[in-house]
């Protein structure tokens, strides 16, 4: 390949990179965020699939502000943002027992990176994902303290006003 095709082909692979990137986080906005999704579960995991390829084969794409480098969306204005005590980590889409394997490669690096965990025997609980919200809730001698959704994984909204709605 000459070095003007190279770098022709090189531009198209960022090119389709940054339609992607761009249109997942159109996406993920209007589903998290004006709670309108546009698309469907399997057309959004259709493309992210696409993005996730594109930057294995091409690692210099990758940028912390990449949607594969995020759990979930942001925090809503109209919510208060909580910080979650123990990061809410996700599976992503698990398809094949190798995807499931990795999840698992990860979350034992993560613990031994940071915690100093080694080799620690980990139990799972799985259950089919359905559309809907993830949210962690925080009780204090059987009462709740307060409720908050996955948001980032790092910190979601307070939703606890809500909860209490509920019987």
């Amino acid at each position: 390949m000459t070095p003007s095709a190279e770098s022709g082909a090189q531009a198209s692979v960022a090119a389709r990179w940054r339609e992607l990137v761009d249109q997942i986080v159109e996406w993920e906005h209007q589903y998290y965020i004006l709670d309108a999704p546009s698309v469907s579960d399997a057309e959004y995991d259709r493309a992210f699939r696409q993005l996730c390829e594109l930057e294995a084969a091409h690692p210099e794409l990758v940028v912390a502000t990449s949607p594969t480098q995020r759990v979930g969306g942001g925090v809503a204005q109209a919510f208060a943002s909580r910080e979650h005590g123990v990061p809410l980590l996700s599976l992503d889409n698990a398809f094949t027992d190798d995807d499931v394997l990795a999840f698992d490669r990860r979350i034992k690096e993560r613990l031994e990176r940071e915690l100093g965990v080694v080799e620690s025997e980990l139990e799972y609980h799985c259950e089919p994902k359905l559309d809907g919200l993830a949210v962690n809730l925080h009780y204090e001698n059987g009462q709740l303290v307060f409720g908050a959704t996955r948001g980032d994984g790092a910190s979601g909204e307070d939703i606890t006003q809500n909860l209490k709605t509920l019987k």
